[in-house]
């Protein structure tokens, strides 16, 4: 069997804000820019890397969500817990300072973990947590 991760989806709340996230602070192409207003999703991927993706996509666009689920996952992404992604870097210093000299919102500054990774954490608009781990 032959199975890779091709897209993964992480909310926005404001299509123009996560656009200029992904593309100007975290440097990724914009492959799909689809829909509008609130129905807007945006199709995000490292350079170099056509298949991978990430799909940024208003929640409320489902229409299997109830309007108490679609309160309850505003609350969360607020608070920042509802959607995360990990990413991976070479060199995350070096990667850490130039995401945050862009005004990344800050969570965590690289560290060494206690479970073997050096990593950082960062957030986009929406509040989604992104961490960046040193990959070798």
């Amino acid at each position: 069997m032959d199975i890779t991760i091709y897209s993964s989806f992480l909310p926005l709340d404001d299509p123009e804000e996560s656009l200029a996230f992904y593309r100007d602070v975290l440097g990724f192409e914009v492959r799909l820019d689809v829909g509008a207003g609130a129905y807007r999703w945006i199709t995000v991927g490292p350079a170099g890397q056509p298949d991978t993706a990430i799909v940024l996509a208003p929640p409320i666009a489902n229409p299997g969500v109830t309007d108490e689920e679609k309160r309850v996952i505003a609350e969360m992404m607020a608070k920042g817990t509802y959607g995360a992604v990990v990413l991976a870097t070479k060199d995350v210093d070096a990667t850490f300072a130039e995401i945050a000299g862009r005004g990344a919102e800050v969570v965590q500054e690289p560290t060494d973990q206690p479970y073997g990774v050096r990593d950082c954490a960062i957030r986009d608009p929406a509040g989604n947590l992104i961490r960046i781990q040193q990959r070798n």
